[in-house]
């Protein structure tokens, strides 16, 4: 198995959730990533999900936008971002770390040097927003020939013979798109994505991690009695934001705080869990 499936499967064997956060590489400078990223793991990220910056960030909201604009204002470019994971491996061969962005930057390099080389600085699976899994038979045979997982996303309208494709040619998880729009899009409905997941879940023969929407503890709380893994992004990102005019000292101060919200409020759905 892959970094990222046994990770997932240790994690399952215990009645855990898994904690994926979100950040955008570069964002607020090239010299926060690492740092950041190593920060995540401290405060109980399981795996870490990397955004790469690409000029047209279609499925992203304001707030990621904005971050994919300041990575950007520092010509962040894919290169940089293997190199974040190729420097944060020589503290962490443990953590999984999945890159999340669009096709562009990666059929520019070209698919099988860009999985190559993500495989060699320790990248574990690659989550490509624009590429759907029916059209995607080059660059998944890159991806697989490499060992890194396949993810892909998944909604509460996806017709079942796209679940069938993703079924064939995904590994790691699925993430499900719990709200319709872009990240960091409004309110939750809990019972909705609740009626969703179990349908999806008999669909599907991978773990489901929920995303989209998910600000604080009390909406992380709900998605953890119900996926496999909550996925953070917007809601970390902001922070990033908020504080970036202040120095590294704040933006970690506020990050980890966050953090400690999402992981307390997961143990504590994990416990109940446990209970039943």
């Amino acid at each position: 198995m892959s970094r990222l499936q046994t990770k997932l499967s240790a994690l399952k064997v215990v009645g855990k959730t898994a904690l994926i956060p979100y950040i955008t590489a570069g964002d607020p400078s090239p010299k926060a990533t690492v740092a950041l990223m190593h920060l995540l793991v401290e405060k109980g990220a399981d795996v870490i999900e990397l955004g790469v910056p690409f000029s047209d960030p279609m499925a992203d909201g304001p707030v990621i936008q904005k971050a994919v604009e300041r990575a950007l204002i520092h010509n962040v470019s894919l290169d940089d971002v293997l190199e974040y994971v190729r420097v944060f491996r020589e503290q962490d061969m443990e953590t999984p770390v999945v890159l999340m962005g669009y096709l562009n930057p990666i059929e520019a390099q070209g698919y099988e040097a860009f999985a190559n080389a993500a495989s060699s600085v320790g990248v574990d699976a690659v989550l490509t927003v624009d590429m759907p899994p029916e059209e995607s038979k080059g660059y998944l045979e890159a991806l697989q020939q490499a060992n890194l997982d396949r993810i892909f996303l998944v909604s509460p309208t996806t017709p079942d013979n796209r679940l069938s494709a993703v079924n064939e040619k995904g590994s790691g998880f699925v993430y499900y798109v719990s709200l319709k729009g872009v990240t960091g899009s409004k309110e939750l409905d809990v019972e909705d994505v609740a009626r969703n997941m179990k349908r999806l879940q008999q669909s599907l023969n991978m773990p489901m991690g929920i995303g989209f929407g998910i600000k604080d503890g009390a909406t992380a709380f709900e998605m953890a009695k119900i996926g496999d893994a909550v996925i953070v992004g917007s809601a970390l990102v902001k922070l990033i934001e908020a504080n970036q005019s202040k120095g590294s000292y704040d933006i970690h101060l506020a990050i980890g705080k966050k953090m400690t919200e999402f992981r307390t409020a997961l143990d504590k759905a994990d416990a109940l869990k446990g209970q039943e």
